[in-house]
């Protein structure tokens, strides 16, 4: 079977069999064993395919498959955003391998799904098929989401993500419907030339304000702070790394068409990444809700990524798109850290800062590993928060547009606003005297502590060496920026 067409459908495909062979076990541990085992493998094969298609391209073959209407393609953007969601989806597997509950088949066949819905979405070439692969991975997430049905909540907000998520469709399919009916093309390499007419200017506006519901722009996000706080730890874990962001990319996809308004559409993404970064500091404060502080803490750096994918549009600077996608792939990163450290705590359906206080020497592992993504997130060098953050700003700055420098200058100064709220849980975590050897928490399985460790090696070392990963943020935004790389 062809390369692209495997890395969608094995997935898509293993999802509804594992969940099936995991219900015909008689008892549920070993349901959930031979569910977590099955999807581990899938998982794997899936790496295995990601390496031949980094090779391939690498040697400039095109990956590209056609089933009737549905046409996909692995390029520059698709291996990346891959990347980034084998790598958040197979930690938090690994990591769920600790927690047994009833139905953890159910959690294991929704996350394959989720994974092969977000890669099958990046690949899509054209609107249609894109919002489709969108509307799966809503679904999926949604699934996620409720996966706790006992509590009243979780369910609350799973209705609230998928009623707001169904509102941001209408306006997406909207937005896609003017674009046939002006130009009579879906797909992403049929790009406008000359100026707008007035319809595809309405098609830009909805398709950005559809997709901003989903990628939780201000005001549009109302949704994300009580999923973040109310979902399954592990599941905010993948939400954070991969689902949430996915929605900028395939903004930057949706907007391929119509860019001969790139500086239009530019603007409006720095104007959103103002917005979003001062709006998600000022609510992240007096949150005593960790996950939720984390949930308006990624509001923040959402807007951080939409002024490198602004900057990249309105000042055509490919350099800044590369840095927007820099510090998405490193905030994937930091979120995932975070909430795979909270997911081991006792108490983790609703934790405050005092479940941390002291965690560095009850867990140590667990403790410096949450030390490690808040220090991050809160850009202090030479952590990857502080390099993506960095080249974003430097790229930015290139532009001598004076709107450009002054966006530059708010969010940058929300750094420093921005310690005002990671400062109490940086403290808490050292907060108490030190508790003897005997009543230190057990220690966590090697599932549990193998993530945690990953993930803080790589936070220090992308920091450290933010080149390792130049090659595959420079294929990528060479399709955001030039419509695209075979």
């Amino acid at each position: 079977m062809n390369l692209t067409a495997l890395l969608i459908a094995l997935p898509l495909a293993s999802s509804p069999l594992i969940y099936l062979a995991s219900r015909a076990r008689t008892s549920a541990r070993a349901a959930e064993r031979t569910s977590w085992w099955l999807s581990l493998g899938v998982l794997l094969i899936l790496w295995g395919l990601w390496l031949r298609a980094a090779l391939s391209l690498s040697t400039g073959e095109t990956l590209s498959v056609t089933f009737g209407l549905l046409a996909l393609r692995v390029d520059g953007l698709s291996l990346f955003f891959a990347l980034v969601v084998l790598g958040v989806s197979t930690l938090v597997l690994v990591s769920s391998s600790a927690e047994t509950t009833e139905g953890s088949e159910k959690y294991f066949a929704a996350l394959l799904t989720t994974t092969g819905a977000l890669i099958g979405m990046v690949c899509a070439r054209d609107l249609f098929n894109l919002w489709v692969w969108l509307e799966t991975v809503v679904i999926s997430s949604f699934l996620l989401v409720a996966l706790e049905q006992d509590r009243p909540l979780a369910l609350d907000a799973s209705i609230k993500y998928l009623t707001q998520s169904a509102v941001g469709s209408i306006l997406i399919v909207l937005g896609i419907a003017l674009v046939l009916a002006q130009t009579g093309s879906l797909t992403l390499d049929s790009a406008q030339s000359g100026r707008l007419a007035p319809g595809l200017l309405a098609a830009g506006v909805l398709l950005i304000v559809g997709l901003g519901i989903k990628s939780a722009l201000v005001p549009l996000h109302t949704w994300l702070p009580d999923v973040y706080a109310n979902a399954p730890t592990r599941v905010t874990a993948l939400l954070s790394g991969a689902v949430t962001v996915s929605g900028l990319i395939i903004l930057m996809r949706a907007l391929l068409p119509l860019v001969s308004a790139a500086e239009t559409w530019g603007l409006l993404l720095i104007g959103a990444g103002v917005v979003n970064t001062l709006i998600g500091n000022l609510l992240a404060f007096r949150q005593t809700d960790v996950k939720r502080l984390l949930a308006y803490s990624s509001i923040s750096h959402i807007g951080t990524i939409l002024l490198g994918f602004g900057v990249s549009l309105y000042a055509n600077l490919p350099q800044a798109a590369q840095a927007g996608l820099f510090h998405l792939f490193t905030l994937g990163l930091m979120e995932t850290l975070a909430f795979l450290c909270l997911a081991t705590l006792p108490n983790n359906r609703h934790i405050t800062l005092a479940d941390l206080r002291g965690l560095i020497y009850r867990a140590p592992l667990v403790g410096v590993g949450l030390l490690l993504a808040l220090l991050s997130l809160a850009g202090l060098p030479p952590l990857a928060g502080f390099m993506s953050k960095w080249q974003v700003f430097a790229a930015a700055f290139i532009s001598p547009d004076p709107i450009v420098r002054g966006a530059v200058v708010v969010i940058a100064l929300n750094i420093l606003l921005a310690l005002g709220y990671y400062l109490p849980p940086l403290l808490t975590l050292f907060a108490g005297e030190q508790p003897p050897s005997k009543r230190q928490e057990k220690r966590s399985p090697l599932t549990v502590r193998l993530p945690l460790i990953l993930l803080s090696a790589l936070i220090v070392l992308v920091g450290v060496l933010p080149d390792s990963v130049r090659w595959l943020t420079e294929l990528a935004s060479a399709v955001l920026v030039f419509g695209g790389v075979p």
